[in-house]
């Protein structure tokens, strides 16, 4: 191992031996968390993803299908009350293949795949009846695969082609959905529905198509279209009109100084008018011509006439010349002329009347010009007079509670999301001051340590240079004759033998040096004792 990571090695050995009870325990449940967090995570990433194998299954389909998993050794999730068999994306495939091989699932909704087995003594109406069924079956089904539908059931109503009749009936539709809970289907996916099974059948409208739900509601009735009902055709409509001129008026008189109410009365009938026009038209050509002449010869004429009072002839002005000839003559043309035949078909929800009623505070409408406002809403709300539409404005004085109360319920609102908006600002600062907080202990707690080590180090040095000092006095030292004066005897010592210790040798070591040069050992002490002062 490198000398580099084995001294990194003791240092962090040598930094984890100097933590208290408290810092071991902060750093064993550090580790456990970060080891915990590698290994929720590795497992998610390793966790396959899972993909839908087949959906809307019928209890029995479901069991074999997991019986053909367990044997396959296949992981696999149901949801959807068993109805969704989910597999590894990896999986999805070869399972399907398998479960196709082994006619799985057998109580599908059929589609195309019941022409495959009809035989060929199939009689007309089996044919007819297979057909139908498959159509049910292929509109079924890609119904199901919308987002938000649990299961689907189509049934086609088409009138057999005929002769005998002398209008065409259109076939209609029938759609039921069942929804996955907590799921409401939008109008644009019941219109999407209803455009869909129209556009497969030939002959079918859009108007033609009929979509329940589970609960029996009527999300769109034949005739009428996409509907929640009368009430809410009619609230709507309402609605919508409603906001129109209430926009309009709130950037003419301000904000909070009208209110607008729209009473509208729809249609729920349906029918088809059909009108024929017949038109003379300008330098037409013959269609067809036919004359007739008749002439006769010889023979007397007669003057004829009229019975007058009492039955007496009067001439009417034609005599004829006895013994004279007759010619007649008579033309017969047909000319063209213009027809124009035209179909209406009348669908429920049509407006028959409606009524605007605007209310306007009395505290602007002053300088206001209320001819000029009624008609701005006449017009915005698609007033017609001859169908006895009635538009109303009027000047009245706004209770101004409300406006306090709801002023009052703005602020308070605004103060409250202020104050969490604050709220969320401190718990980040506190986050974010935690965790600087954090680094920075980390950061101190390192530099000490640092600068401990940086004093070990010192010290060992310092006994190191002691060492070589020592030996370099054994080495150089030699025995000095010191003359001592005259006086009493000298007391003379006898010295038991045993082995000087560590703490005897350095300080015979320091006596020899002061004795052998006292300059040199007072520079060292003095160099010694300034490097231990604390900084």
């Amino acid at each position: 191992m490198p000398a580099q990571v084995t001294t990194l090695l003791r240092r962090l050995a040598a930094s984890i031996r100097e933590f208290t009870i408290a810092q071991r325990t902060v750093a064993i449940i550090g580790v456990a968390v970060l080891v915990l967090g590698i290994a929720a995570l590795a497992l998610w990433m390793s966790k396959p993803a899972y993909t839908p194998l087949f959906s809307g299954l019928a209890a029995v389909d479901a069991n074999s299908i997991v019986d053909q998993l367990r044997t396959d050794g296949v992981q696999y999730q149901l949801t959807d009350g068993g109805g969704t068999i989910l597999v590894p994306e990896a999986n999805v495939y070869d399972e399907r293949l398998k479960a196709a091989a082994a006619g799985l699932p057998t109580s599908n909704t059929g589609g195309y795949a019941l022409l495959d087995k009809m035989g060929v003594t199939a009689s007309e109406f089996q044919q007819s009846v297979t057909y139908k069924r498959a159509l049910e079956g292929e509109l079924a089904n890609t119904i199901q695969a919308m987002k938000g539908v649990k299961t689907a059931s189509v049934r086609l109503a088409i009138p057999k082609d005929t002769v005998f009749v002398s209008q065409k009936t259109d076939p209609t539709a029938s759609v039921f959905i069942q929804t996955q809970n907590g799921v409401t289907l939008s109008d644009g996916q019941v219109q999407a529905i209803v455009h869909l099974t129209s556009a497969s059948i030939d002959g079918m409208k859009a108007e033609d198509v009929a979509v329940i739900d589970s609960q029996g509601i009527v999300l769109s009735a034949v005739g009428t279209g996409v509907t929640g009902g009368a009430d809410k055709q009619s609230s709507d409509y309402e609605a919508r009109v409603g906001n129109s001129v209430q926009a309009m008026l709130d950037k003419v008189v301000g904000p909070g100084n009208a209110t607008v109410v729209v009473a509208a009365d729809l249609s729920q009938d349906s029918g088809q008018r059909v009108e024929e026009t017949f038109t003379s038209p300008t330098n037409a050509p013959t269609l067809n011509e036919s004359s007739k002449t008749e002439s006769s010869s010889g023979g007397a004429q007669s003057s004829t006439g009229i019975l007058g009072p009492d039955n007496i002839a009067v001439p009417s002005g034609t005599t004829g010349t006895t013994g004279g000839s007759f010619i007649g003559a008579e033309v017969t043309k047909n000319n063209a002329i213009n027809k124009v035949t035209q179909s209406t078909t009348i669908p429920a929800g049509s407006l028959k009347r409606q009524t605007v009623s605007v209310a306007i505070n009395s505290a602007v409408a002053g300088s206001l010009n209320m001819a000029n406002i009624k008609s701005l809403v006449a017009t915005a709300a698609g007033i017609d007079t001859t169908r006895g539409d009635q538009v109303t404005v009027a000047s009245v004085a706004f209770n101004q509670a409300g406006a306090a109360d709801a002023a009052k319920a703005i602020a308070a609102a605004e103060s409250a999301a202020a104050a969490d908006r604050t709220a969320a600002v401190l718990r980040t600062a506190i986050v974010v001051l935690g965790i600087i907080a954090a680094i920075a202990i980390a950061i101190a707690i390192f530099l000490r340590r640092a600068r401990r080590r940086k004093l070990e180090l010192e010290e060992l040095q310092e006994m190191g240079e002691l060492a070589e000092l020592r030996a370099m006095m054994t080495d150089q030292t030699v025995p000095i004759a010191l003359a001592a004066p005259a006086g009493p005897a000298p007391l003379t010592y006898t010295q038991l033998p045993s082995e000087p210790g560590d703490a005897d040798r350095k300080r015979a070591d320091i006596d020899a040096l002061a004795a052998a040069d006292p300059q040199r050992a007072a520079e060292f002490l003095r160099g010694l004792m300034d490097d231990r002062q604390p900084v």
